[in-house]
């Protein structure tokens, strides 16, 4: 089984690159990859309850559906701990799938053999 990494640093703000994460993990995830989209920089806020659930992009699958769909399909969300601090965004907040973890979480996994790819 192949791994792959996803790294995610938009929210809102650019909402394409938000859902492209998404849906790029959940090709992965429905063909039985271990995959992770990682947020990052204003990118964990999607991780927040309620924050996806306005976000589309024309063409694209709301990101709150497509999140939800790569979950349900086994993939895992990890939100970046040194960006979710300053933010005051903590465990309680999140949805359903996400975690938040330390830089050391995703050296490991790259570390063992994870490709990475970033929007």
């Amino acid at each position: 089984m192949a791994k792959l990494l996803i790294n995610c640093t938009h929210g809102r703000e650019d909402a394409e690159r938000a859902i492209l994460s998404f849906v790029v993990g959940n090709v992965a995830a429905s063909a039985d990859q271990e995959v992770v989209v990682l947020l990052t920089i204003d990118g964990v806020w999607n991780a927040t309850r309620g924050y996806a659930d306005d976000i589309a992009k024309e063409g694209f699958q709301p990101l709150r559906e497509v999140m939800q769909s790569f979950v349900n399909n086994g993939g895992q969300i990890w939100a970046c701990g040194a960006c979710t601090k300053p933010r005051g965004i903590t465990e309680t907040d999140l949805v359903d799938g996400a975690r938040i973890v330390t830089a050391a979480s995703a050296v490991e996994y790259l570390a063992s053999g994870a490709a990475s790819l970033s929007f």
